[in-house]
């Protein structure tokens, strides 16, 4: 009896890990829809669209869109206009959040890294929560 319950503990933890993988592959891809939704509102000059990809905490310290994007312009022109931009790895501290990675060629030409840290909201949808610049490997030049 301990020994079957011991099996089926087993087995629902190893069922409960792999669920957790593929979901969080379909956070990753969540994530990253929304960075480049932001960053090609950014490119595009659709400002609401990139202030609506926001979370309401981010939101909440810039309470207009005019403030968000000077912001973004004079803190973020890695973001604002990337020269181009990948993905790289992602991870997912606690449940609900995503820090992803984002590998930049700044308007200058630099590499750099921006870690988004992604929250997933109430109704399910993912906002940014904030974003790290780093300067990127600059082994190439």
């Amino acid at each position: 009896d301990t020994s079957m319950r011991a099996v089926i503990l087993a087995v629902f933890a190893i069922l409960i890990s792999a669920a957790g993988v593929s979901a969080g592959e379909a956070e990753q891809k969540e994530a990253q829809a929304i960075i480049t939704g932001q960053i090609e509102a950014f490119k595009s000059g659709q400002d609401a669209a990139a202030y609506s990809y926001a979370s309401p905490f981010i939101q909440g310290i810039f309470p207009d869109v005019s403030i968000f994007m000077k912001m973004v312009k004079q803190g973020y022109p890695q973001v604002y206009s990337p020269k181009n931009y990948d993905f790289g790895r992602a991870k997912e501290p606690v449940a609900g959040k995503v820090v992803q990675e984002v590998l930049i060629t700044g308007p200058d030409g630099r590499p750099w890294t921006a870690l988004y840290d992604m929250v997933r909201q109430a109704d399910g949808t993912w906002k940014i929560n904030g974003v790290q610049i780093l300067p990127g490997d600059d082994s190439s030049a």
